[in-house]
């Protein structure tokens, strides 16, 4: 089978690093087409500038970048400096990229490349706020049809939020771009915190990738070493949870997940429940269902394909 076509749509951040790496560590399975930035864990410059350093840090500055939306649609921008550190990718000292950006704005290569594509043929992978993924569908309403799924981090439900009681920070940054994104009619696949606060970051797992000795590794042994402490800090657990990765692994092993077709639907009204995820797991509403959403993941399976990608990048 010829590798599934992907944009990754991004904010990085640690996490999202992950799942840079493991996309681009499986050509065979996934063609990564582009990356597009996006306002989130810290401002559009640094995201922008990080995912430069990521590909320069791998040799793949073959894969273009592209800047997007600079804040939310409706609210002022929240950034997450507080988990990733002032530069969003603390833990390790990159050299600034010499690659540069491409000019294009990043909703519109998102159109572009989806409307001139079969359809079906490329998938969106949205790690950050869904600013630029509903500004691509506000501009051309019928990439939501035309795109072989979504498949995003974002939301909670059972485990409670993590920007407020009621809201993990991706969808709360940006609830109006959300909402619209929900609504599309787009096949959408969600990793919300439900699932990835089962994939814990141990310390025996970062020795194992620290033993690899390889470049990226070591890169990432710094990286994940710092962005874990904010959340072991928070929850009390022996290692913090490794969202974004999740949602590539979705693509390359299906069957370490298991999830439930449900209707969500996104909080806008301003108050202590702005940016909910409100997940009708069992009908009550009789509202459309228009997601997936995961709720088990097997973790060693998960850590093991990191593991592996590792093994195979520089």
């Amino acid at each position: 089978m010829s590798p599934r076509s992907i944009i990754i749509d991004t904010d990085p951040g640690q996490d999202d690093a992950v799942a840079f790496m493991l996309a681009l560590a499986f050509p065979e399975a996934i063609d990564v087409l582009g990356i597009t930035t996006v306002a989130g864990n810290v401002g559009l410059t640094k995201t922008s500038t990080n995912a430069l350093k990521l590909l320069e840090l791998i040799g793949r500055t073959d894969v273009p970048v592209f800047a997007g939306a600079s804040a939310p649609f409706a609210v002022k921008l929240e950034t997450a400096e507080y988990v990733h550190g002032e530069t969003g990718l603390n833990g390790w000292t990159f050299p600034d990229p010499v690659t540069p950006l491409r000019p294009e704005f990043a909703p519109d290569f998102i159109v572009e490349t989806v409307m001139s594509r079969p359809e079906k043929s490329v998938t969106l992978v949205p790690l950050g706020p869904l600013t630029n993924v509903a500004m691509a569908i506000a501009r051309e309403p019928r990439i939501a049809s035309r795109l072989d799924k979504i498949v995003l981090m974002g939301g909670a439900n059972i485990e409670g939020g993590n920007s407020t009681p009621a809201a993990e920070f991706n969808i709360w940054v940006d609830p109006h771009a959300a909402q619209r994104v929900f609504r599309s009619g787009a096949e959408i696949v969600v990793m919300s915190l439900d699932v990835t606060h089962q994939a814990l970051i141990r310390k025996s797992w970062l020795a194992d990738l620290g033993a690899l000795k390889r470049k990226a590794a070591e890169a990432f042994v710094g990286l994940l070493s710092f962005y874990e402490r904010f959340d072991e800090q928070k929850y009390g657990s022996d290692g913090g949870p490794l969202h974004d990765p999740t949602t590539i692994a979705y693509l390359l092993k299906p069957d370490l997940f298991e999830g439930k077709f449900v209707n969500v639907e996104i909080e806008t009204t301003p108050g202590l429940c702005f940016g909910q995820t409100v997940v009708d797991r069992w009908s009550v509403t009789g509202r459309d269902k228009n997601a997936t959403w995961i709720t088990k993941i097997d973790a060693d399976g998960f850590f093991e394909l990191i593991l592996e990608a590792f093994r195979r990048l520089p």
